[in-house]
């Protein structure tokens, strides 16, 4: 190539890229605080409710008065807001320390197992949330997932063949598995059962735990909407509907941290009307708040409730308690 030419290219492109870097200043720089403080406030209360429906079931599995509700509120806060920050999610490893230091008599198989009752209901929502945007045609068609920039999403949309084989050797692997583990899973199940004690009374589930959940769910709808608005992107019922789904699809790609990369080229080609920097500065903007505002709280209730701060010691501690719960 001309070497005049080449650098005429190069220039253009350094061009493309301040450009790019300036508008997405200019669209962080117009960020709306009262809307983003507001959004902030409802996700912690989200937290705080799931955290509500999470003690209600160890007190169904541990009556009377061995649950402190703040030491297991506090907990949740923790693993929920170092989860976005420590690898693996080592936030729940400290879950499950730091709330069996706050249930008396408390074994660890039953606190791990507990986890599951948050499941059905974040389970069902989630893809009653995706089946609406699929059904509504909010998000892109199967023919325009390959040319998303993103590899995680465009490589398997293109190679659907090796997609289904894929899914094929991982579920005769899980099937193959489990008929080996029957027993293991036989004993262990009955070591874990005392967390799911709740089930037991399907009323109560409903009204101590799944509406707790639909409460939280609420809150972090409410979020959604602030956090479009905060950023100039504008809410809706469908906008934020569309938001779940992208960022529940997202969470489920194992490639990167949080879907990130997929996450903004799937919101590319379904937040029609906006520019490509106000979304760009929306996504990342939302996540580095939630995680900031988040992280911020795990230390502060890590410091003033549990006056622990040697994180790194709890979290191996967790670990070693899952790892020989698994075990046994």
């Amino acid at each position: 190539m001309n070497p005049l030419l080449a650098a005429v290219d190069l220039d253009r492109q350094l061009d493309r890229v301040v450009h790019a870097i300036e508008a997405f200043a200019e669209e962080l720089s117009r960020i709306d605080l009262p809307y983003l403080i507001a959004a902030l406030v409802l996700s912690l209360g989200l937290q705080l409710c799931r955290a509500h429906a999470w003690a209600n079931a160890l007190r169904a599995a541990y009556p009377g008065d061995a649950v402190s509700e703040r030491g297991v509120d506090s907990a949740f806060l923790v693993g929920s807001g170092l989860n976005g920050l420590l690898p693996a999610r080592g936030g729940d490893a400290l879950k499950i320390v730091l709330a069996k230091r706050s249930v008396r008599g408390s074994t660890y198989p039953a606190i791990i197992s507990s986890f599951a009752v948050l499941a059905p209901f974040d389970s069902g929502i989630g893809l009653v949330v995706l089946l609406y945007a699929i059904t509504q045609g909010l998000l892109p068609a199967a023919p325009r997932l390959p040319d998303l920039p993103a590899f995680e999403v465009s490589f398997w949309a293109g190679h659907p063949e090796l997609l289904a084989v894929t899914l094929t050797v991982l579920v005769i692997g899980v099937m193959v598995l489990t008929m080996v583990l029957a027993r293991r899973i036989e004993t262990f199940w009955e070591h874990l059962k005392q967390g799911v004690a709740i089930f037991r009374t399907p009323r109560r589930y409903l009204r101590e735990v799944l509406a707790w959940q639909g409460a939280g769910w609420l809150l972090r709808f409410a979020s959604f909407w602030l956090f479009l608005d905060a950023f100039n992107i504008g809410g809706s019922f469908d906008r934020v509907l569309l938001v779940m789904s992208v960022q529940a699809i997202t969470g489920a790609l194992p490639f990167t941290p949080g879907g990130a990369g997929a996450q903004q080229a799937l919101l590319f080609v379904t937040l029609e009307g906006a520019t490509q920097s106000a979304i760009l500065a929306y996504s990342i903007g939302q996540q580095v708040a939630v995680t900031v505002w988040s992280v911020a709280i795990a230390f502060l209730v890590l410091g003033v409730i549990f006056r622990a701060w040697d994180v790194r010691r709890l979290i191996r501690e967790g670990r070693s308690a899952r790892g020989d719960a698994e075990a046994g």
